[in-house]
């Protein structure tokens, strides 16, 4: 029998918020265990939850950006679950009324299709902390640093049919939620994590299969390779007759396999209820207004516009609008030389080989937009060869100064005349 499968996603994106979500404790990452803990965070009896306006903020930005509704209100409630890093017995979370409704994102896939996956919701609530295991011995360390952190948890629709598109919808979000500035995406860090709901269905069937959560993954390779374990164990049990167990599971990077967690819980095992320390959100016209100015262009309707005005190839206005810092850099190269295409061409070559030799992010980049845009103009009055452009390119990178400076230091202006 021939499977389809059937794929959600719920990521979890850090806010980048100075403090958390419901007290003043800091959420820098790499602090000593247990130092940006304080009583809110720690559960203690009479402390009360305050309400983070800039996270409220952020969950709007990244709302109107997928073109989902916005709620007028929203209400906090207690999940309740017993487990060493949360110190009050239950999280505060969103369940029946989220701030941002359903919206929509178009993800490419590699032969060149777009497809629409729709986002069912995306809600606040706080992080918990984590268990420590590796530098003891029979025993966990609690660490409650991240306990209290905002996180926005956006939960797809169940529009996914394969590994692949999967990815591109996790790349799409980490995308958007990076580009407006509500996370810094950082997966090493745990700033951006994912839990994929899998289930197989005979192809043509309309129901839904037995489905399995894959918790807390923290790269788009683990996904892939998590997906594809989860398809064929899924599909060997049921072709051998058996039936799948709703569990929870996670994946081991080591053996490449997914592995049984716990099994796998419903709403009602949580006991949601209305928090009574906090009122509903209410979001005005006002504060909507507000967010919708502060988005900036978005990397889909950029990536347009680069086609049109300067003339890119899909695959140039794709790279070029992987962030939007690289977005400002190519944009700052091509109105300074004039020339689009040359732009593209160096920054998709020389730059970003450069950029990956050293591990660096375009905005750490030595040679600055208008450092390459002084470099291509000898190239394009003839000063220079693309060949020696790049012994240039190198000598900049090196910190040997500006390209005029070392053309003239290294005698390599190129004779013209007859």
């Amino acid at each position: 029998m021939e499977w389809e499968t059937v794929i959600g996603l719920e990521i979890h994106a850090q806010l980048a918020t100075k403090s958390k979500i419901f007290s003043s404790s800091a959420t820098a990452y790499g602090a000593a265990p247990n130092s940006q803990a304080n009583l809110v965070d720690l559960g203690y009896p009479g402390v009360l939850p305050v309400l983070n306006a800039e996270a409220v903020r952020m969950a709007l930005k990244f709302g109107l950006a997928i073109g989902a509704s916005i709620e007028r209100r929203s209400v906090f409630a207690r999940k309740n679950y017993f487990y060493p890093d949360l110190p009050k017995g239950y999280q505060i979370s969103q369940y029946d009324h989220p701030v941002v409704g359903r919206g929509r994102v178009e993800i490419l896939l590699d032969d060149g299709t777009l497809k629409e996956i729709g986002v069912t919701r995306a809600h606040l609530e706080e992080d918990a902390g984590k268990s420590l295991h590796e530098d003891f011995h029979g025993l966990t360390g609690i660490d409650l640093n991240r306990a209290g952190t905002p996180l926005l948890e956006i939960v797809s629709e169940p529009d996914m049919r394969s590994p692949e598109e999967a990815v591109a919808y996790a790349r799409k979000i980490h995308q958007i939620v990076r580009w407006i500035g509500i996370c810094d995406g950082n997966m090493q860090e745990g700033s951006f994590r994912m839990d994929a709901n899998i289930s197989l269905r005979p192809r043509g069937a309309v129901g839904m299969g037995t489905r399995a959560e894959i918790k807390n993954i923290n790269s788009f390779r683990f996904l892939d390779r998590a997906l594809r374990y989860e398809i064929e164990r899924q599909s060997e049990i049921l072709e051998g007759g058996g039936e799948v167990v709703q569990e929870t599971r996670l994946y081991d990077a080591n053996q490449y396999e997914t592995r049984s967690m716990r099994s796998k819980e419903e709403a009602n095992d949580y006991r949601y209820f209305p928090d009574p320390d906090l009122l509903p959100l209410e979001i005005d016209a006002e504060m909507r207004a507000a967010a919708t100015r502060d988005l900036p262009e978005l990397p889909d309707a950029m990536r347009a516009r680069f086609r049109a005005n300067y003339g890119l190839a899909d695959y140039d206005a794709n790279l070029l609008t992987a962030s939007r810092a690289l977005a400002t850099y190519f944009e700052g190269v091509a109105i300074a030389c004039g020339d689009a295409r040359l732009a593209a061409n160096w920054i998709g070559g020389e730059v970003s080989a450069a950029l990956n030799r050293a591990g660096l992010e375009i905005g750490d980049s030595p040679v600055s937009a208008a450092g390459l845009a002084g470099l291509l103009a000898r190239i394009q009055d003839q000063t220079l060869t693309s060949k020696i452009a790049k012994q240039v390119f190198e000598a900049m990178w090196n910190g040997e100064g500006d390209a005029d400076a070392i053309i003239a230091a290294k005698g390599l202006r190129q004779i013209t005349d007859t």
